[in-house]
């Protein structure tokens, strides 16, 4: 444990970088079509997720393998610092073309900051007291997906979208003093090689496959050249990485770590939590502007059950993690997961809004444990100089797979609505349809809009609203299938658990 630190401030200052870090991406997707109608640039959009995504992911290994290699302080400033940066070039964007570049110099910020505060906290706390401190950075980390929606909302509305930006500069200057003058870290750390082949030979492969998911379908077909020559070079060069970690002194990521069982499954568990949980923070608030016609604002607040049920998970998963296995503790959060996924699928647009609420609170409950009991468990029983790799592995992998995940739900999701609206539609007859043709069947944005779903006659709206019902509950009952997965992971998860000098003494 790292002597000399006031830990209580350090805490303080991590969870304010954690708190702005993790909210940046759905506080910027909030003011979106704002951003595109002040800069222009509708074509290029996706690039100013995807610019800080690619970096971000790309990043997240190669600092957590520097942290154990020269220090976690020195990379955790440099990362905040880097992020304050990109956000104040972010507030001067002219373009949209400026604001994507100035989003990936925040990215490669934020892509250290995640997991290196994560292990900045288990190098500074006993193990008794690590799970209460991963429960409440854990719990930051799950409030964060729904806080920023709505401050996005409300700063977009109200000020301007350049502060969705400039708001980072406060909280982050406050949590860089904070945490460099109070974190007194140990000097000694291994000399080690860099491994930059496969620094090089990762960062090209994640990105050929974020711009491969992100343009696919969108910008470019699927079948395009453009596309599947990203996914080949992907291909390609993930191989290599593979091959050159494989033979590295010191690779970025150790996949021996991969053959203890509990890091192992604590990685696949935290891929397919991410892959689901990111489907309800997108489709949630849609279904409730969608099919119930609530406003924007509103449809940020239905998912406050949601987050305050995830703190309460990763608050119980944080505490009880000394007193019980991981696998006890991840057996109540995959059913809670399941259950909770499962009534959301039973959706429909007469269910009430208190039911709503209940279904949001069992899943975020299931989902919070896994805030603060997979971090922990990916670390359990290694030493220091692997815990920043290990980490930033798990972080890596549930954004990886929230990456995957709303790709691939969002095109189920598209592709069940066009087939059930236009089924609808072929079975209505001629003297049904008009008023139609003023109509893009093909496309929902009137549902968002109060003043245009007024213009929509009942008897289309109710086709259209039940056609996104039904895509939305279709799309949760299909992310059973993962979840279920996971169940069988968590099984495999042994006994493993914080070892504290109490229950050392028990055994």
């Amino acid at each position: 444990m790292e002597q000399g630190s006031n830990q209580r401030f350090i805490v303080a200052g991590l969870l304010l970088a954690i708190l702005m870090a993790a909210m940046d991406n759905t506080i910027v997707a909030t003011a979106m079509g704002t951003i595109v109608s002040d800069l222009g640039g509708f074509d290029k959009f996706v690039w100013v997720t995807s610019a800080y995504m690619v970096t971000t992911m790309a990043g997240m290994p190669i600092f957590g393998k520097l942290s154990d290699m020269y220090g976690r302080k020195q990379f955790f400033i440099f990362g905040l610092a880097i992020f304050l940066i990109g956000s104040a070039l972010c507030g001067l964007a002219q373009n949209i073309v400026q604001l994507s570049i100035y989003r990936a110099i925040q990215g490669i910020g934020g892509g250290a900051l995640m997991p290196i505060a994560f292990t900045i906290i288990f190098d500074i706390f006993p193990p008794e007291k690590r799970g209460r401190m991963t429960g409440l950075l854990g719990a930051v980390f799950g409030a964060s997906s729904v806080l920023g929606p709505l401050l996005g909302a409300y700063i977009t509305e109200y000020i301007s979208w350049h502060w969705i930006f400039y708001v980072n500069i406060p909280i982050g200057l406050v949590s860089l003093f904070i945490i460099y003058r109070n974190y007194k870290e140990s000097p000694q750390h291994s000399k080690q090689k860099i491994d930059w082949w496969g620094a090089i030979t990762l960062v090209i492969a994640v990105v050929s496959l974020m711009f491969a998911l992100e343009l696919g379908g969108e910008e470019y077909a699927w079948d395009s050249v453009q596309i599947i020559g990203l996914f080949v070079i992907f291909t390609i060069f993930f191989i290599a990485f593979f091959f050159i970690e494989r033979v590295a002194k010191e690779p970025i990521i150790s996949f021996w770590l991969f053959k203890k069982r509990l890091f192992a499954t604590s990685q696949l568990l935290a891929f397919l939590y991410g892959s689901t949980f990111i489907i309800l923070t997108v489709f949630i608030p849609i279904f409730v502007q969608a099919v119930y016609g609530s406003s924007a604002t509103s449809a940020g607040f239905i998912l406050m059950p949601m987050m305050l049920g995830s703190v309460a998970g990763s608050g119980v998963g944080g505490v009880f993690q000394t007193k019980t296995s991981f696998r006890n503790l991840m057996i109540i959060s995959v059913i809670s997961y399941f259950i909770g996924m499962y009534l959301l699928g039973t959706l429909t647009p007469d269910t009430s809004r208190m039911l709503l609420t209940i279904y949001m609170i069992i899943v975020g409950f299931g989902m919070g444990f896994s805030f603060s009991l997979l971090p922990t468990a990916s670390i359990h029983d290694l030493e220091p100089r692997y815990r920043g790799t290990a980490n930033s592995t798990n972080s890596f992998l549930r954004s990886f797979g929230m990456t995957l995940g709303i790709t691939i739900f969002g095109v189920i999701q598209n592709n069940v609505f066009t087939d059930k609206i236009k089924k609808a539609f072929n079975n209505m007859q001629g003297g049904q349809m008009e008023g139609q043709q003023s109509l893009n069947l093909g496309d929902p944005q009137q549902l968002f809009q109060a003043g245009e779903r007024e213009k929509i006659p009942d008897f289309i709206l109710d086709k259209i609203v039940h056609s996104m019902s039904d895509s939305i509950t279709t799309t949760f009952m299909l992310a059973l299938i993962p979840i279920a997965v996971s169940a069988v992971i968590v099984l495999m998860m042994g006994n493993g658990r914080v070892e504290t000098k109490k229950n050392l003494s028990k055994g």
